[in-house]
């Protein structure tokens, strides 16, 4: 843009005007000139920011009411016969797991409940990781531990095979149990 003005204004300038006035549209110098078509550039750049982080925070508003309607859907993935549907709601719901309000949300909706169901009906280890892993997720919560447990969380877990060759799995269930106990549970039984 400055080039093509600077080519502009030579063209138009080429000749020295007869009535002895300068070719300059301001009464700024031409570095002052510049200072000013910066300042115009970052103002402009600061309004689109602006514009931007104005429209990501009306899709944000829009977007999070709907959140409730997600992990309804991902425990109600958890109720489906087909594994990998059952394996894509436990790994939502780990993921929803953040705090303490939505660890206890999923306990509400009946997700812990169906997590143990998963955990003990499961055929295969991936589908059992899935499930250790959302359940591993919801302990971090102590309220959610206590709902666990009075769902009978140590039983199935305690019965669920040991993979020794996946880290992992025997991580989650470790922790589990680790917490039952921290927690002055009944792991024994």
């Amino acid at each position: 843009m400055r080039m093509l003005t600077s080519l502009l204004s030579g063209y138009l300038c080429r000749r020295k005007p007869s009535n002895g006035q300068s070719c300059n549209f301001s009464s700024n110098s031409g570095k002052d000139g510049l200072s000013i078509e910066e300042d115009a550039e970052r103002k402009i750049g600061w309004l689109l920011k602006m514009i931007f982080v104005g429209t990501a925070s009306v899709v944000a508003y829009q977007f999070f009411p709907y959140m409730d309607n997600l992990m309804q859907q991902s425990v109600s993935l958890l109720q489906v016969k087909d594994p990998l549907f059952k394996r894509m709601g436990a790994s939502r719901l780990a993921r929803f797991a953040i705090d303490d309000e939505r660890r206890m949300r999923i306990v509400e909706m009946g997700g812990a409940a169906e997590l143990l169901n998963m955990l003990g009906t499961a055929k295969d280890q991936r589908t059992r990781k899935e499930a250790l892993k959302a359940l591993a997720a919801l302990s971090f919560s102590d309220e959610a531990v206590g709902a666990l447990y009075r769902s009978g969380a140590i039983s199935v877990i305690k019965s669920t095979p040991d993979y020794l060759e996946d880290a992992d799995f025997m991580k989650y269930k470790s922790n589990l149990l680790k917490k039952f106990q921290d927690l002055t549970y009944d792991v024994q039984s």
